[in-house]
């Protein structure tokens, strides 16, 4: 004999003997998957149309059973509905939940909807869905980043700061040129994730357990009111496939790594040792010991984030790492994992806006730049136009410097008697060519950071952002275009 629990089961016909009580509550998947609650209804709705244009259910069968799906999705809509599916007692899993909500409004019909279908397919359906819409989310929230440093960079103007190589400091650049690194960052983020919804946006329902659907079903159907691009090509990688969760997983662990050296700068710049940044108090906190203080608690968290995110990569590519064909149990693991990096277009929205509201200290920053022979490169540069050879030029001007950190002047504070012992090619106009404006204007080429070139670059970027933002970029990320 069975017990109640066992005979609601989807699988319940082939088996006589209860399952062991603790098993059955570890292998249930409800406890993460009632996260797919609309997938599963979109999912289901649409292979109702399936059916009807298949003619296995009536067109009033079909109208009964998409309002009693839609009506489980409304019902459940809020904190407590969700609840109610998370907690419930005999579902083993999403697609269970819902085949018994169904039973619940509709009776025998509801019975008829898994009719040509397998729940193999479904969760390939139901996380290729949910993946698509946290992929347009992320993209959304990149774009509003991205947009967030451009205005910060068109408000910073001329302000200038040092770069740094090995963290020493290297060559004067433009503060705007610096936050237009992180916007490339940020749109080549874009670009991967947009990649990944090309590839994604291929609709399982029709492949069965395995081998197909058994019955003669329009898979075009489907596919075309889920908004995928097609419907998959082979049964056995459709119901297989893990690739688009794996890639959207280290996408977003690209994600992660940017965020977190942007976290890592405005760490650092916030200390007083730099003091090139003024924290925004909206987003630090104080200590319960030390009065003065206001910790980077929101850099430090997202430093922290991109550990989580690369761990779920990995954890997903343990998971598939030798399964053989098709379905497997261990496909399961793979959703906890993308459930778990759903706060990273929370964390970009935070960072716009505290993006926005950060202070530089531009007075700081422009002296860091002035000092330290920043202008080297720029005064070599100038005896390379003189008619020297580069090394040549590398040498003279490193002597140079060498002879004014023992005077403690910079290479500006030099006679022109002093410089000349370095080389007969110095002349007056040595002066003009490593102030701090000639040694930015210098870097006259394209991705440099010339006053000029750094307009070009800011305007461009803000047109790509912008045309990344409105409706039909938005639209195109949410088709998988």
């Amino acid at each position: 004999m069975t017990n109640q629990n066992q005979s609601a089961k989807m699988w319940s016909g082939r088996f006589r003997e209860p399952l062991d009580a603790e098993f059955e509550s570890w292998q249930r998947s409800i406890v993460f998957d009632w996260q797919l609650l609309n997938e599963e209804v979109a999912a289901s709705k649409a292979h109702a149309s399936t059916l009807a244009a298949a003619g296995i259910i009536s067109n009033s069968e079909l109208i009964d059973l998409r309002a009693a799906l839609d009506s489980v999705a409304r019902d459940h809509s809020s904190d407590e509905g969700a609840a109610q599916v998370r907690d419930h007692a005999v579902a083993e899993d999403i697609h269970h939940y819902v085949e018994l909500a169904l039973t619940e409004r509709l009776g025998p019909l509801a019975l008829k909807l898994h009719t040509g279908r397998s729940r193999n397919e479904q969760i390939a359906t139901d996380l290729r869905l949910y993946v698509r819409k946290q992929l347009a989310l992320t993209v959304n929230a990149l774009g509003a980043w991205a947009l967030a440093l451009v205005e910060k960079a068109k408000k910073a103007g001329d302000a200038v700061m040092p770069s740094y190589t090995h963290l020493q400091r290297a060559e004067p650049v433009l503060v705007a040129h610096w936050l237009l690194a992180y916007v490339q960052m940020l749109l080549r983020d874009v670009s991967r994730l947009q990649d990944c919804a090309a590839r994604l946006n291929y609709c399982p329902l029709g492949s069965g357990a395995v081998a197909g659907a058994t019955l003669k079903l329009d898979r075009w159907v489907a596919a075309r009111e889920l908004g995928f691009t097609a419907p998959t090509a082979n049964s056995m990688d459709a119901t297989s496939d893990r690739d688009f969760v794996l890639e959207y997983l280290q996408a977003l662990t690209f994600v992660g790594l940017h965020a977190s050296r942007f976290a890592e700068e405005i760490t650092l710049f916030a200390t007083a040792e730099f003091g090139f940044v003024q924290l925004p108090e909206a987003f630090s906190t104080g200590s319960s010991a030390m009065p003065q203080k206001k910790n980077p608690d929101l850099t430090e968290l997202v430093r922290a984030k991109v550990g989580r995110i690369h761990g779920a990569a990995d954890a997903v590519t343990l998971q598939l790492k030798g399964l053989p064909l098709a379905y497997n149990k261990d496909m399961q693991e793979t959703q906890e994992p993308v459930f778990a990096v759903r706060g990273v277009a929370q964390m970009l929205g935070l960072l716009a806006r505290f993006s926005a509201v950060l202070e530089f200290n531009a007075g700081r920053m422009q002296q860091a730049a002035e000092n330290g022979f920043l202008n080297a490169m720029a005064a070599a540069t100038y005896l390379v136009h003189k008619g020297v050879p580069f090394r040549k030029a590398h040498e003279k001007i490193g002597n140079a410097v060498r002879f004014a950190i023992d005077k403690k002047v910079e290479l500006g504070g030099l006679t022109l008697e002093e410089l000349r012992q370095f080389g007969d090619e110095f002349d007056a106009d040595f002066y003009d060519a490593v102030t701090l404006e000639a040694t930015l204007d210098c870097h006259d080429v394209i991705g440099g950071t010339a006053r000029v070139r750094t307009r070009e670059a800011l305007a461009e970027a803000e047109e790509q952002i912008r045309d990344l933002l409105n409706s039909r970029g938005l639209e195109a990320v949410h088709a998988g275009a």
